[in-house]
């Protein structure tokens, strides 16, 4: 992960000294994953696992129900049939053992996400609950 202009850079201190936070650059297709409940998220994995690009498929579906994405500046449509593109790409290329491979990754990054999700949701509720007794 390479630092480029206009990242995003953190420094602080700590008893180390620097502290540096890097963002990664998503592709188009890899940020139109939705941030999905985790209970969704596990289940896109296990579809995903058993089926190349179902889990996919259904994610797809959760962008039409409000679900967040990396992408907040495309249409919800267009996000839809990225993932869409995703799924398809999937389901092709499964029979070379890559799409299957592929879809897996897509669906243990679906997690990933839904983690991230619950994490910030968490301390979001603990600085309000701060401020409030405050």
């Amino acid at each position: 992960m390479d630092i480029k202009e206009g990242d995003m850079v953190d420094r602080g201190n700590s008893a180390s000294g620097v502290v540096v936070q890097v963002r990664e650059k998503k592709g188009p297709l890899r940020a139109a994953i939705p941030y999905m409940p985790f209970p969704v998220a596990v289940i896109c994995l296990f579809l995903n696992t058993f089926v190349p690009g179902l889990g996919t498929f259904v994610s797809a579906f959760t962008v039409l129900c409000g679900a967040r994405t990396d992408l907040p500046d495309r249409h919800i449509c267009c996000v839809f049939w990225l993932n869409i593109a995703a799924a398809l790409i999937q389901i092709l290329t499964a029979i070379v053992m890559v799409g299957w491979i592929m879809s897996i990754f897509w669906g243990m990054d679906m997690v990933i996400l839904a983690i991230s999700l619950q994490v910030t949701r968490i301390k979001g509720f603990h600085s309000n609950c701060n401020s409030n007794n405050g």
